[in-house]
This record gives structure tokens, C-alpha cells and sequence, in this order.
């Protein structure tokens, strides 16, 4: 699935730390649906908890819509919200609030571990040029849904590594050098 949105290869040269990736990290469905009226459209605990294993001790970044539905910094995690609001700040001090994604990529080069991008839809579309690599939920379902993971192209990726489970998979792709 070709698309503009994707003319890579990888991070722009210093914004980030050397051996610093970009990492998108996502749940989609069959049809291509990540959400549905603000929410996910299925609850499964594993892919939660691949999320957390995944995240953890790395820097988040998500759009604002997507903080707000988890309502909080998650634990273990830096957090940056990247909003179009000039006036959006969050509750929580150590959430950190860029107004582009390569503001969001400046702001992460200071802090641990890699760039996690945790949604939604347009901030996954700004981040997929910068993407170094990506981890997908692959839900094994076609749910309704409003909200939809952005089409990239599988040629400019290769898959590292498969876990299947029942009823969804995780795939790990790696941008091709």
C-alpha cells in the first residue's frame, strides 16, 4: 500500500540521539481500524501487556486526543502530547507538549530510550517518515470504526520477527536501509 505520507528513509539527521529509533507501536485490525468513537474497538489483556513490555522505560509520543482517552503519563514512561492547541498543557507537569512532530522528535532526544509513537491516526501518519521501525498488533478482526492506521508501503519494510496468537499477532518490521 503505497502512500506520500511515507518518503523515509528513517529520523531526519539531528533530531535525535545516534542509535536513537523511532518506533511506531500499534493495534490494527483487519480492515485497518485502530479506533471507534474515541476508543479501541476490542480489549485484549495480552496486547496490553505486549504494549507495556514494549514501552516501558522508553519516551512515549501521542496525539492529544490519544492522552486524553488514557487520562494520565503512564508509569515507567516520558511522555510528550503533540497538539495543534497553542494553549493545551496537561494536568500532570512531566508531560511534555510539543505542536509538531518534529518538535516532539527535539524534545526526545533529550530523554530515555527510544521514541515510542503510541497514536492516533494523524500522529502515526506524521511519524511514519521519520519510522525506523515499526510494531504491529495485527487483530484478526473488522470491527466499525473511525479512526484507521495509515496505509504504508511493505516494500520499504522487512518483518523481523512474528508472534501469533489466538485471534492476533504481533509483527515487527524494520525499515529497509
Amino acid at each position: 500500500m503505497p502512500s506520500d505520507s511515507e518518503p523515509g528513509p528513517g529520523p531526519a539527521p539531528g533530531l535525535l540521539r545516534p542509535g536513537q529509533r523511532v518506533v511506531l507501536v500499534a493495534a490494527t485490525a483487519d480492515n485497518g481500524v485502530i479506533g471507534a468513537d474515541g476508543d479501541i474497538p476490542w480489549r485484549i489483556p495480552g496486547d496490553f501487556a505486549h504494549f507495556k513490555d514494549t514501552t516501558l522505560g522508553h519516551t512515549l509520543v501521542m496525539g492529544r486526543a490519544t492522552y486524553d482517552s488514557i487520562g494520565r503519563p503512564l508509569p515507567g514512561r516520558a511522555t510528550i502530547v503533540v497538539t495543534r492547541d497553542p494553549t493545551w498543557s496537561a494536568e500532570h507537569a512531566e508531560v511534555l507538549v510539543a505542536h509538531s512532530f518534529e518538535e516532539a522528535l527535539g524534545l526526545a532526544e533529550g530523554l530515555p530510550g527510544d521514541v515510542m509513537v503510541a497514536g492516533g491516526a494523524q500522529v502515526y501518519a506524521l511519524a511514519l517518515p521519520y519510522a525506523t521501525h515499526q510494531v504491529i498488533t495485527d487483530v484478526h478482526q473488522s470491527p466499525e470504526g473511525d479512526t484507521f492506521y495509515p496505509a504504508w508501503d511493505r516494500g520499504l519494510w522487512v518483518e523481523t520477527a512474528r508472534e501469533e496468537h489466538d485471534g492476533w499477532s504481533i509483527t515487527w518490521w524494520e525499515r529497509r536501509s
